[in-house]
């Protein structure tokens, strides 16, 4: 058994962890403000993150695992580290800061991050670009619904 095989679902449960608690400690603050009638509710959203972090995860141990790795394999691994950063990241700005307006431009810089990866590996690895697609459809919808929602409470 490879040691990825371990490592990159560890590191997605992290990340899918510490996205949570930071969720978590802004709940009562999301509660009180002003949500458009279209926003899934809150066990819509956690079951598409969820099957979001599972794609992604095969995704990655896909793309890791390729035979003929491209000239460019770290910098893609890199791209899904800092992705992984800025998943975390829009949780603390919308959730922990409250500033809907900067979540709202980081969310577009995160669904931009998963298009990136979604192009760069496609040469090599249809199935681990084709899994990215919703988790990059699903961040566009969450940038339009941030902005929303920011929209909403200025």
């Amino acid at each position: 058994m490879k040691l990825n095989y371990f490592v990159i679902p560890l590191t997605v449960f992290l990340v899918s962890f510490l996205g949570g608690q930071l969720t978590g400690s802004g709940m009562e603050w999301y509660k009180n403000i002003k949500l458009p009638v279209w926003t899934p509710s809150g066990w819509i959203i956690g079951l598409v993150w969820t099957l979001i972090f599972l794609l992604a995860a095969i995704s990655v141990a896909i793309f890791w695992n390729l035979k003929n790795k491209p000239s460019y394999f770290y910098p893609v691994i890199i791209l899904f580290i800092l992705n992984a950063i800025l998943n975390i990241f829009w949780s603390y700005l919308f959730f922990g800061q409250h500033l809907m307006g900067w979540a709202a431009i980081e969310a577009f810089v995160l669904g931009s991050s998963v298009f990136a990866l979604i192009i760069l590996i496609w040469p090599f690895s249809r199935t681990s670009a084709l899994l990215l697609t919703p988790y990059c459809g699903w961040t566009f919808f969450a940038t339009y619904l941030t902005y929303s929602i920011w929209f909403l409470n200025k």
